[in-house]
């Protein structure tokens, strides 16, 4: 690619806080035009490629740490991006955690991280308790992701559930439910002609302080429970835990079971729990979740992830603003997802969050 043309691509990251961080993205944009090498551990082709990598030149570019708690779901991808940037920056340091993407917000309206990692956008009350603490921030959607709905992969009685079903099961009005066949009651007056198997019910999800339970909640669960007088939210009684790895095992250790995850932990342990088709209307179309189906929208469990970035933070923080850099160019999130199973954002989508880090800074 000519150099007057790699210049004019990288002209909107050039401020001087940011130079490290464009020092890194140039020379993969370089590597992107060039013979095509091999992959290694960071990115060097475009999103919309979803190619190899290249890793970042060594010479300390980005240096200084930063602190990122939230999403479980997204913690696997903010741990590549860090992963790969530190691997040829050894002045980089870093600290990801994801105790759920509520118990992150919490943190980040206190001051205590630099990035909170969201499975969901911000609500209202936890952007109110920013907007008093005097926190501004950038919001930066990154990937997209569809929750799985699962049982054992012994369990061949049910394949397919509407939200008519998993309300009748998992909602408000469930409570108390032991068998499968507890539920078909409700199910039936929400037109629903599932069989449910007269078996063991036992759900094992995430709890209330994970986005991947308030985003089940928001599209499964609420516009039943509204139409029938009730609270949005799931009955109390199931087992819940903010680790994947829990629920994964929870579900799989029941023949009968049902539960929910993100897609990509669901994909990773296919050998322990099977999937089961979702339709959002009664006796609607069964939709696999898949990687096609889920950034196409047609699986109706579909959700964008988002990192959220601390405007001040980044500021006075060059570790801040060179990962966010690096974590927005040109392959970094394709060449992630290549290891961790989400789904890219369209070239379009991820041209709208740089411009949108591009106008904070």
């Amino acid at each position: 690619m000519p150099p007057d043309e790699l210049e004019e691509s990288f002209v909107t990251h050039a401020t001087p806080r940011r130079a490290g961080a464009l020092a890194v993205a140039a020379t993969l944009f370089v590597a992107a035009c060039g013979s095509g090498g091999g992959a290694t551990t960071a990115p060097a082709t475009t999103a919309a490629d979803g190619g190899a990598a290249e890793s970042a030149p060594a010479g300390g570019a980005v240096t200084g740490s930063i602190n990122v708690s939230g999403s479980s779901t997204v913690e696997p991808i903010s741990t590549g991006v860090a992963e790969a940037l530190a691997a040829s920056n050894p002045d980089f340091k870093y600290t990801i955690e994801g105790p759920g993407t509520g118990d992150g917000f919490a943190k980040f309206c206190a001051g205590e991280t630099d990035i909170s990692d969201a499975s969901r956008k911000i609500k209202d009350e936890e952007a109110a308790t920013c907007q008093a603490a005097g926190i501004e921030y950038t919001e930066l959607k990154i990937a997209i992701d569809g929750l799985s709905i699962l049982t054992s992969v012994n369990n061949t009685a049910v394949s397919c559930l509407s939200f008519a079903d998993l309300y009748s099961l998992i909602g408000p009005e469930s409570t108390g439910f032991a068998t499968w066949s507890d539920g078909a009651a409700i199910a039936k007056e929400l037109g629903s002609t599932t069989t449910l198997p007269d078996a063991d019910l036992t759900i094992t999800g995430p709890g209330e302080e994970s986005g991947t339970f308030d985003s089940f909640v928001e599209l499964a669960i609420t516009p039943i429970a509204t139409e029938r007088g009730q609270e949005g939210t799931t009955r109390p009684d199931y087992t819940a835990s903010p680790n994947d790895n829990a629920i994964i095992a929870g579900i799989g250790g029941s023949d009968t079971s049902l539960g929910w995850v993100g897609f990509a932990f669901a994909e990773e342990n296919k050998d322990t729990v099977g999937e089961i088709q979702v339709s959002k209307d009664v006796n609607g179309t069964c939709v696999a979740p898949t990687a096609e189906t889920i950034a196409s929208g047609q699986y109706p469990l579909s959700r964008d992830l988002y990192i959220y970035v601390n405007n001040a933070k980044e500021a006075e923080n060059p570790a801040v603003a060179g990962y966010v850099d690096y974590y927005l160019a040109d392959g970094t999130i394709a060449s992630v997802l290549e290891t961790v199973p989400y789904v890219n954002l369209t070239p379009e989508a991820l041209a709208e969050s740089r411009a949108a880090w591009d106008a904070a800074e």
